[in-house]
């Protein structure tokens, strides 16, 4: 068995991921527009006839912008909590909104879909982990501090899309207001490189295979940065940054190792890095 996973984007201008097999997929999050989400799975060779529903990790905008033209045209499930839904004062139709309950898998024919709450400054924020049985991904951003719960579900990932948005020194010294400053290292906005790549050492399993940096600040980090805070893994898990602007391409996660060469890996990162100019 084995997941295909992608990132249509991933950033504050919006965030959306698919995980899918050859009968079922999901996104989490959908803040792109329907068009550009249709553009981007159809470049990827994505069939959006598989996806089954939508989660939503909670109610700020680059998680939802795209949501109730893609829910309608396409008549997909919503997976949304009530107190989430109220705040994004969002318009979906009301037969395709389904409640999820705090550790309770949402299952479908060959997927299951496990939700767990994590700290954010939004009304009822979930992180999600698709599995389908013997494969597991995760899907892990606007985490203001990892949480015992947080690490168990994190040590059952095969691959992760784990948050590193900001570099510390690039928000400290950088030109947000202080109150916004806080609101991001506060505990309840965003983890940094540096927080990530600590909870990465501690807590991954010896099974994760692909490792996907995502929701990298525009202003406060870089994809360098990024990957430079994971230099000491690159030689053991595949490394990606997660673009701003555009799709990363589709990966195969079918819980067998990584098989890492460092040129190749070097290539990647360069390649990576003029996504974001």
């Amino acid at each position: 068995m084995a997941l295909t996973v992608a990132s249509l984007n991933s950033g504050s201008n919006g965030n959306c991921y698919y995980i899918g097999n050859e009968r079922d997929a999901i996104l989490v999050d959908a803040g792109i527009s329907c068009r550009e989400t249709e553009k981007r799975l159809k470049r990827l060779g994505l069939d959006i006839g598989l996806i089954k529903a939508v989660f939503i990790t909670h109610e700020h905008g680059d998680h939802i912008f795209g949501l109730p033209a893609l829910s309608r045209r396409h008549q997909l499930p919503v997976y949304i909590t009530p107190r989430t839904l109220e705040q994004s004062a969002l318009e979906v139709e009301s037969h395709l909104v389904r409640d999820f309950e705090d550790e309770s898998p949402v299952e479908f024919d060959s997927l299951w879909v496990h939700p767990f709450r994590k700290h954010h400054d939004a009304a009822d924020p979930y992180s999600f982990v698709v599995t389908d049985g013997l494969v597991s991904v995760g899907v892990f951003t606007d985490i203001g501090r990892p949480s015992a719960r947080f690490a168990h579900h994190f040590g059952q990932c095969h691959a992760a899309f784990l948050e590193c948005n900001y570099d510390e020194l690039m928000l400290q010294h950088g030109g947000y207001p202080w109150p916004l400053k806080e609101r991001i290292r506060g505990g309840n906005g965003h983890l940094s490189n540096r927080q990530a790549a600590e909870f990465f050492r501690a807590h991954r399993a010896p099974h994760l295979t692909h490792l996907f940096l995502s929701h990298l600040s525009q202003h406060n980090n870089t994809p360098e940065m990024a990957l430079r805070a994971f230099e000491d893994f690159s030689k053991e898990v595949e490394i990606h940054v997660a673009p701003r602007r555009k799709e990363l391409g589709v990966f195969v996660i079918d819980g067998k190792p990584a098989k890492v060469q460092v040129s190749k890996l070097a290539v990647a990162r360069t390649v990576q890095l003029g996504l974001f100019d």
